[in-house]
């Protein structure tokens, strides 16, 4: 079974259709990468899975389950499915390990002192146990990207949503959280990611989705889709990436 089912979603601004009945799944420990122009509709895609943003037609399932739609528990929903925004979003009056251990101890009701000890580990893995009493405007742009990525991580989703996270970031800290995500996948960790850093993708992913017009326009694994991709439409995007050098 599919860790992750979208099916047939539409996803509308008022008269503006952003996702015109989307499909697509993630299996378990697999990472998934969205691409395609900007306005395609990736991000919308994230939120719309993490509840963020509701749809106006079709489902999404997590583990079987729907969560879209009346009566789903957001909140339960989220504790499962973690995700991380390209603007960071910490808490700016919260020490690193605050900002860390917030959701755990809330949500999942986490005793403070288990919460710490997890928290420690985690920024420990990515080389920021030194920073946990810091306060994020005394942290770098990857720095603080990473520190998001471990809050996500804190709750310990099934899945794991990333918003673009390296689009804010300056290029020289781009490969620091580029690493964060690829010791990750390593891992098992099932992922949904919309990148534009194509050859991390290529490198990293099980499945490429390239979305066009609100759509999965054509998918498959990275070696196919980046090579021999089936459809002219990908072909010429991926041509204007390679034409970029960011290929």
């Amino acid at each position: 079974m599919a860790l992750v089912e979208v099916r047939d979603v539409v996803k509308r601004y008022g008269p503006f259709e952003v996702l015109k009945g989307l499909s697509l799944e993630v299996e378990p420990h697999q990472v998934v990468c969205l691409i395609g122009p900007s306005g395609c509709g990736k991000s919308t895609l994230l939120r719309c899975i993490n509840g963020l943003e509701p749809i106006q037609g079709g489902e999404i399932r997590l583990h079987g389950d729907r969560v879209s739609g009346p009566g789903v528990d957001v909140n339960a929903l989220r504790r499962d499915v973690g995700i991380v925004f390209q603007s960071f979003n910490l808490f700016p009056h919260m020490t690193v390990l605050e900002n860390v251990t917030l959701a755990p101890i809330r949500v999942r009701g986490v005793p403070k002192a288990e919460a710490e000890e997890r928290a420690m580990t985690l920024l420990g893995r990515i080389g920021l146990d030194h920073k946990a009493r810091e306060y994020p405007d005394r942290l770098s742009g990857g720095q603080q990207q990473r520190v998001a990525i471990v809050r996500a991580l804190a709750m310990e989703p099934m899945v794991l949503l990333l918003d673009e996270i390296t689009s804010a970031l300056d290029p020289e800290l781009v490969a620091e959280v580029l690493n964060i995500v690829r010791d990750l996948a390593t891992d098992g960790m099932t992922m949904l990611l919309a990148t534009h850093e194509m050859g991390f993708a290529r490198e990293v992913a099980s499945k490429i989705c390239f979305l066009e017009g609100g759509v999965v326009h054509e998918e498959g694994p990275p070696e196919r889709i980046f090579k021999e991709p089936a459809s002219e439409r990908t072909r010429a995007f991926l041509k204007r990436i390679i034409e970029a050098g960011r290929l």
